[in-house]
């Protein structure tokens, strides 16, 4: 998101639970296509509320699972948001070969940056 869209919205990642290390697959499918997740490190939900993010102060909350779907909506009941489930293939059972797993996950990274072009448009940053 920020790789498209820059500085134009205020965006966090935040899933059902805190794993710290970004998956390697993800880091060398995204370094494809020039961003950087090596540096990146998973929170959950609770992490930010712990580190003051709070989730009625977004606009929008994108679930890439029915699970973080279901936390969203029950953390966020009495807030006024859209929360949007986005059903992306989930890449980490897929394929027994190094190289059939990246290509599990670089499906998965096409399907994310399809569904962000389609529900914000073009890329304004390259």
């Amino acid at each position: 998101m920020k790789k498209f869209y820059g500085q134009r919205a205020y965006v966090q990642s935040a899933g059902v639970k805190n794993d710290m290390e970004v998956d390697g697959f993800s880091v060398a499918v995204c370094r494809e296509i020039g961003i950087e997740l090596a540096r990146h490190r998973s929170r959950s939900f609770d992490d930010m509320h712990k580190w003051g993010d709070d989730l009625s102060q977004f606009d929008l909350i994108v679930a890439l699972s029915p699970a973080s779907q279901h936390m969203a909506l029950d953390l966020t009941r009495h807030s006024h948001l859209d929360i949007e489930y986005w059903p992306i293939l989930d890449p980490t059972a897929l394929g027994d070969a190094r190289e059939a797993k990246l290509a599990a996950y670089r499906q998965a990274r096409d399907q994310i940056r399809d569904r962000m072009i389609a529900r914000f448009g073009p890329p304004t940053e390259t």
